[in-house]
């Protein structure tokens, strides 16, 4: 059975947690639901005690049959008080269990509420490198089946105190019609309850996986709708459904695999029941014939077996069942409890900052085996604009995520305006920053609702008024319906450029005192980033930047440039300086930065120009 397990270990911070702590924790969940609790406990009392009182009205009306020598005249007379007396239990026992559905779904509905709450609020506090290293697919997955399976454990435990209270009326009902015939069934309630805890172990390991492999499912759908672009670019549809075919195949398999140990189990149940209820028939009926017993407490009895077995299997099988819920709520305490990574040591509020930025001594790596930066000290003067540029896995956008306090550092210390980092209040610190991704991520809304995202109080003219200072304006009237124009998930529905504008115009409205800018202008026509060159030069006056370089323009426009090598800065200064050096900037600039110099495509222009005409076409 190993490939239907293939690809389904558990997460790194998934943990065990023992049935008594799941329930203690499911417990603490149902605590503000106390009063709607009760009602229904009191509902389950009552629609037991109408359930068991049906049969024995029954067995009361045959026995005034059997001793009536006149039927038609005296069952009437004798028993119409017992006729309204059934009508009445029929109608008290829907009413009970009426209530008693309406609430337990009211109140499953609120505990699913709060679990989902709290799962996604852990979301959205878990570090940056959570979602580095797990899928995203599969956390959804948590926060929307795993919180929904929760409520199967709610609605198996109070049909468990149903069936329990049942079995203790029917019990109490056996024991009085007949001793010898009550210790029948209840010798053999034993073997019930033991075949059924035998599948305990395999429904709670069968339950685990299944839960995985639809988070595989969720994960696998999610990656391939992000991705399709690129999937129908490069005609790949038939790779992407070949990889869900497969991934769909393990999701059957486990299905059915869980679906036959849950289904096994009330098969076997029923064949021990049924072997309890031959015997309990067998000697019953020689109890009549004898007159030992008479003939509507015999039938009492065999209905009452029947009320009896019915909610023994289902507290037997509970155990089985109740794995499926209990597996689902512990992948969701799991989420909810995994350690963050970042971890403050105060929650000091954070004043007005001036933007000072220090590294002192830094050591940080994202895994054991990545070292990124080792001793590693800077220092950003307030106000100050620093580029950073070099080759790939140099460093450059670690120190934008360490200032914004994505992840955790293993060494040293960063200060902020000469306080530690690690004291600062998170959300406080962060709105005082201001990033702009390579990419921006716009949400679905409109170009208004995106500039005034991180500060949601702005009104409309604060935030056509920042709108404006970005680029000139120009843009906001290339847009179909200005700042109202609607855009879709991740800001289809403009071009890239203005995406980036959007961003720094959001960013502008935040005003704040540190900006980190992974060069919003890597990808886009000449004259768009001549209209983000201006937002630039807008968003960054008077503010500390740290700018992930990409295009010229950004560099010369800073104020100072580092050079980074392998986590370390092997240069900094301005540009005319670090290329009379000729070092390792010089060769940067050669490779990457040159064809964007006005003077090199000047060049180009004159030795096209001085060609023949018969080149110039070709």
């Amino acid at each position: 059975m190993g490939f239907i397990m293939d690809g389904l270990d558990a997460e790194a911070y998934d943990r065990s947690y023992s049935d008594r702590e799941l329930l203690g924790r499911i417990g603490r969940y149902f605590k503000p639901y106390r009063g709607q609790m009760l009602l229904v406990g009191g509902m389950i009392v009552l629609n037991s005690l109408m359930d068991a009182a049906f049969p024995v009205l029954i067995a009361t009306g045959l026995d005034l049959l059997t001793g009536s020598d006149n039927i038609r005249v005296d069952v009437w007379e004798r028993s119409w008080w017992l006729i309204v007396a059934i009508f009445l239990t029929g109608v008290l026992s829907w009413t009970f269990n009426f209530v008693r559905q309406r609430y337990t779904a009211r109140t499953v509905g609120d505990v699913v509420l709060d679990l989902r709450r709290d799962a996604f609020n852990a979301v959205l506090a878990r570090d940056m490198s959570f979602y580095d290293e797990f899928s995203s697919g599969k956390i959804v997955s948590r926060v929307t089946s795993d919180t929904q399976d929760f409520a199967n454990v709610v609605t198996l435990t109070l049909n468990l105190i149903s069936q329990v209270l049942q079995v203790t009326v029917v019990v109490s009902i056996l024991i009085f019609i007949n001793v010898q015939l009550a210790f029948i069934a209840l010798a053999i309630a034993p073997l019930i309850i033991i075949i059924a805890l035998t599948f305990r172990r395999i429904a709670r390991r069968t339950t685990q996986q299944a839960r995985r492999v639809i988070a595989q499912v969720n994960a696998n759908v999610q990656e391939s709708i992000a991705g399709i672009a690129i999937a129908k670019n490069f005609r790949q549809e038939q790779t992407i459904y070949n990889e869900f075919t497969q991934v769909n195949a393990q999701s059957y398999r486990l299905s059915w695999r869980q679906g036959l140990v849950f289904s096994a189990i009330f098969p076997i149940l029923g064949t021990v029941a049924g072997i309890g209820t031959a015997l309990i028939l067998y000697f019953g009926g020689r109890s009549v014939l004898a007159g030992v017993v008479s003939a509507g407490a015999w039938f009492l009895f065999v209905e009452s077996i029947n009320l009896f077995w019915f909610p023994l299997t289902g507290i037997a099988s509970f155990w089985s069942q109740f794995q499926l819920g209990m597996s689902a709520s512990e992948r969701v305490f799991a989420l909810v409890d995994a350690e963050a990574q970042v971890v403050q040591s105060d929650n000091q509020p954070v004043p007005a900052l001036k933007g000072r930025i220090e590294f002192e001594k830094m050591d940080f790596r994202y895994t054991e085996k990545e070292t990124v930066l080792k001793d590693f000290s800077l220092v950003i003067p307030a106000g100050q604009t620093i580029a950073l540029v070099g080759h790939t896995g140099a460093g450059k956008s670690s120190l934008g995520k360490l200032v914004a306090r994505f992840y955790e550092f293993q060494g040293g210390r960063l200060l902020i305006d000469d306080r530690d980092i690690r004291t600062f209040d998170l959300g406080d610190y962060r709105r005082r920053l201001g990033i702009v991704p390579q990419t921006p991520f716009l949400f679905s809304g409109t170009v208004a609702d995106n500039i005034r995202y991180g500060t949601p109080q702005a009104t409309d003219e604060q935030v056509e008024a920042v709108a404006r200072k970005v680029g000139g304006g120009d843009w906001i009237d290339a847009l179909p319906q200005g700042l109202a124009t609607p855009i879709t998930e991740q800001g289809r529905g403009i071009s890239m450029g203005q995406r980036q504008l959007v961003a720094l115009a959001r960013v502008l409205l935040q005003d704040p005192a540190i900006v980190i800018l992974d060069e919003a202008t890597a990808s886009i026509d000449p004259l768009t980033e001549a209209q983000i060159q201006e937002g630039l030069e807008v968003v960054l006056r008077e503010r500390t930047a740290i700018v992930i370089a990409h295009r010229l323009s950004t560099i010369r426009a800073a104020d100072r440039i580092l050079v980074l090598r392998k986590g370390e800065v092997i240069e900094e200064g301005d540009h005319d300086a670090l290329m009379a050096q000729g070092g390792h900037y010089a060769e940067l600039y050669n490779t990457y930065f040159r064809h964007q110099s006005l003077s090199y495509i000047a060049g180009i222009d004159d030795f096209t120009s001085s060609q023949p005409a018969a080149v110039q076409a070709d």
